[in-house]
């Protein structure tokens, strides 16, 4: 059974652990990513740092999934980000959301998923807004399965490759 919890600063390394190891597997295989530009976008994004920051930030809330006391997943959300595109009032973004892949299929992202819409709206927020990388047809499915849809599009740098990401956003 899956269970979801805020993270605290006390899950700085395992988040950071975890954060490294979900982007990798997502990621790594596909013939558009470089390895240098995955190295130094993780390097960045995924610093014991760069997480503990994030994490100390009242802005950000970092859900973790757990089953049977192991990692099994993450989301993070931001309250009041916006992109251009995006129709809010009072917008949060989802800016990650990662199973580990011993856990995909388990149940774990839509747990998590759900629990974000239960924070957004605990926040007060009427938007919940991501960007979807162009090549993740399986998350796309994901987030349109649950009620997003496209509105746009932005750019994400992996590294020095300038990647489109679909921007989606949903009603809340």
């Amino acid at each position: 059974m899956t269970s979801i919890r805020r993270a605290n600063a006390l899950d700085a390394e395992m988040l950071t652990e975890l954060a490294r190891v979900t982007f990798w597997d997502a990621f790594h295989e596909h013939p558009k990513n470089a390895p240098e530009d995955m190295a130094a976008y993780m390097a960045e994004a995924f610093s014991r740092e760069t997480v503990a920051a994030e994490l100390a930030d009242p802005k950000n809330i970092f859900l973790l999934a757990e089953i049977e006391g192991e990692a099994a997943g993450y989301a993070k959300l931001t309250i009041g980000a916006i992109e251009e595109g995006i129709t809010a009032e009072r917008p949060i973004e989802l800016n990650r959301l990662y199973s580990h892949q011993r856990f995909l299929g388990k149940g774990v992202g839509q747990a998590l998923m759900d629990e974000c819409f239960a924070a957004a709206r605990e926040q007060g927020c009427d938007v919940m807004w991501l960007g979807v990388w162009e090549y993740n047809p399986r998350a796309q499915r994901f987030y349109e399965k649950n009620g997003f849809r496209f509105v746009g599009s932005h750019v994400f740098l992996l590294g020095s490759d300038p990647q489109t990401d679909l921007l989606m956003q949903l009603e809340l």
